[in-house]
């Protein structure tokens, strides 16, 4: 005969599991963000470099303004990349709390959450995730439309 202590707990465990998947985009996204923000930091410290004349060559007037221009939308992906980070980890957060509170409530005698706690947590989790993801996509789009692939002229700089 199964005890019923330990049908409450396998079927509470069944009801937590489900947001874990969820949990693992997060921690996906996460490193996928880590590495974008990693390669804008490395860029602008090459730029910056380059911009206290850290070569031999100095650099002519034009080339400089192109550097600023550059670290100027580094910058701005670079902010998008740590608002989505944000959004991410209050996910996770909220995910988290979606889990405990599942847990919690199929296993302390009797239901000490409400279901509203609940749907606020996990709603919660999922629209921070959705905004991470639009985040993303800025960032990329903020990527892929800033890389000059055409030569440098006086024609293409913006002014």
């Amino acid at each position: 005969m199964a005890d019923p202590l330990l049908d409450i707990v396998g079927e509470s465990i069944k009801l937590s599991v489900a947001p874990v998947f969820l949990l693992t985009a997060v921690a996906g996204m996460i490193s996928v963000l880590t590495q974008r923000v990693a390669r804008v930091i490395d860029r602008s410290r090459f730029l910056q470099m380059e911009l206290h004349n850290e070569g031999n060559m100095p650099l002519t007037p034009l080339l400089v303004r192109i550097y600023n221009q550059e670290l100027h939308n580094l910058a701005k992906r670079a902010t998008v990349v740590n608002t989505s980070m944000v959004l991410l980890v209050v996910c996770a957060i909220f995910i988290a709390l979606t889990i405990l509170e599942l847990f919690l409530s199929e296993t302390a005698s009797g239901r000490i959450v409400t279901s509203k706690t609940l749907m606020y947590t996990f709603i919660g989790g999922v629209v921070c995730f959705v905004f991470a993801l639009i985040g993303l996509l800025i960032e990329v789009l903020l990527a892929s439309y800033t890389v000059r692939m055409k030569p440098i002229s006086k024609q293409t700089l913006p002014m």
